[in-house]
């Protein structure tokens, strides 16, 4: 062969390959997600990093609409029957795992009564539940002790624990124990083969997934995915993420830092936009099992040194627009937020009056250990916020800061502080996990069954069970204030504020759905 002809042949050869590897670019999102992926078990965790991921892996019986309206998702429908005591949900035709087996009603019954263990809703349902059973293969069936208009609200929560649909095999598994199979039947599949936590998670279009017809919409509608593969790149370094973006490496950085922000607005090609129109709510959550925080009285010393102003400043930086202080117990702007007992954060800001009320409270120097993470930007500057309120308080504080992966594992310990248990951990809720006390992790009383820091109130369980039986939205209103108030009281959490959580995304990727990190329906424009 003629060199020139070896030429020609060797440009053939590699312009389809070259081809090939655009389209390839062209055809997966990348991202820089708000924090590394350590949990692949969105029952066990309550991490917003697992839900985003089992929104992708998973589906569920109902979603939730923009309007928070429940609507069928992997049902088609469902009947009431005896006076509303019997309820049966008939599965959508066509609906098959990523290994191709059919889902089946047996499966999404092992889900719910799984899910039921570690959920809010779904330990209210359990009270009401007589037994479930599968008619057949579609069908499912609740025999209710009474009627219980909030069955489906629950199955569409999109509160951790989200109610996500297994296979039975897996849905056997303990709710406290971790899950080592990741079949779903949801818009993506999970590439274990390429799962690299600290490094990359790789999801690829499930092919079989069977899209609704109606308009994607929060949780509920179509789940098209537009994208053939989503990489979610752990960078830990802020100013590496919003390189890569600016230079087209990558194309969303979930959650840049407000210094960042004022950076990325000045490009033509990046959107800065709210994730979710509402705001999202900060805690500071105690430790009720362990001295000091196990005294009430230890708890509510804590209150007059709590400065929301500040904590919120630290995540979004000094723009009042841009966050709420005054924040009880509901998420600023819907229907249950009110203002009881407010005094207790609004009333001038003391740090002498709080160091006086923990000596009043018998404190002398017990370690209060404080635990937070150095990767995911909202609890991150709370935690140093908090860290820096504790140290002028002058007690005798151990800040131990990890990686979000870690506090997640760690804070699910029990353990004393000697045995590496915690204090105190800061954390954020997304808008619709404070829109009421049904799936509200922070003012459950239900002791070893609440959410981390296990605390027994049970005058918040007594309002919460009237709370679901309230015949309207006056009588909602008005548990919702006494529920305030007693949370105001006994303290199982501090409200610090809330805030817009901002965006980075490249205005060529369109579609993107409101609400969370939400990858179905997002195309490259």
């Amino acid at each position: 062969m003629r060199r020139r002809d070896l030429l020609v042949a060797g440009a053939a050869t590699a312009l389809p390959r070259f081809a090939i590897g655009q389209n390839l670019r062209a055809q997966t999102l990348k991202m820089v997600p708000q924090a590394n992926l350590t949990s692949l078990d969105p029952i066990w965790t309550t991490a917003n990093i697992t839900r985003n991921y089992g929104f992708m892996v998973y589906d569920t019986l109902y979603g939730l609409d923009a309007q928070y309206r429940v609507q069928p998702q992997m049902a088609a429908g469902h009947t009431e029957e005896n006076g509303g005591r019997e309820v049966t949900i008939t599965l959508r035709e066509g609906l098959r795992w990523h290994d191709g087996e059919p889902v089946r009603a047996a499966d999404c019954l092992a889900s719910i009564a799984r899910w039921a263990k570690r959920s809010p809703h779904g330990q209210k349902l359990e009270t009401v539940l007589d037994r479930m059973e599968a008619v057949d293969d579609r069908r499912l069936r609740f025999h209710l002790k009474r009627p219980y208009p909030m069955l489906l609200n629950g199955l569409a929560s999109p509160v951790n624990p989200v109610c996500f649909i297994m296979p039975e095999r897996v849905a056997r598994t303990d709710a406290f124990t971790q899950i080592r199979d990741f079949t779903g039947s949801g818009p993506f599949r999970f590439k274990a083969d390429e799962f690299n936590s600290g490094s990359l998670i790789v999801f690829e279009r499930n092919e079989r997934y069977v899209a609704r017809d109606e308009a994607p919409s929060l949780t509920a509608g179509a789940k098209r995915p537009g994208f053939a593969r989503v990489e979610w790149n752990i960078i830990t370094d802020a100013a590496t993420s919003a390189a890569a973006l600016q230079s087209g490496e990558i194309d969303w950085f979930e959650q840049p830092p407000p210094e960042l922000q004022q950076l990325l607005r000045r490009s033509r090609d990046i959107a800065i936009e709210p994730i979710d129109p509402l705001p999202l709510v900060g805690v500071l959550r105690f430790n009720t099992l362990h001295a000091p925080f196990n005294d009430k009285k230890m708890r509510q010393a804590i209150l007059p040194a709590v400065d929301q102003a500040d904590y919120m400043a630290a995540i979004v930086g000094t723009d009042p627009a841009m966050y709420m202080t005054g924040v009880g117990a509901f998420t600023p702007g819907t229907p249950l937020a009110n203002d009881a007992a407010m005094g207790a954060l609004t009333s001038p800001r003391s740090i002498e009056r709080a160091k006086a009320l923990l000596k009043e409270a018998g404190y002398t120097n017990q370690l209060i250990r404080v635990i937070g993470p150095t990767d995911i930007l909202a609890p991150s500057a709370m935690t140093q916020v908090g860290g820096d309120m504790f140290r002028r308080l002058g007690v005798n504080l151990d800040l131990a800061l990890t990686d979000w992966g870690t506090v997640v594992q760690r804070r699910a310990s029990k353990e004393p502080l000697e045995k590496g248990g915690w204090s105190v951990l800061y954390t954020a809720f997304a808008s619709f996990d404070f829109l009421d006390p049904s799936a509200h992790t922070q003012l459950r009383g239900n002791g070893a069954g609440a959410w981390p820091g296990w605390p027994t109130i049970p005058k918040l369980e007594e309002l919460r069970d009237a709370w679901f039986e309230a015949p309207d939205m006056d009588a909602q209103k008005r548990l919702a204030r006494e529920i305030q108030t007693v949370a105001m009281d006994e303290v199982p959490y501090i409200p610090v504020g809330a805030y817009l959580s901002m965006t980075a995304i490249k205005k060529n990727i369109t579609g993107r759905v409101p609400g969370f990190a939400i990858y179905w329906n997002m195309r490259r424009a």
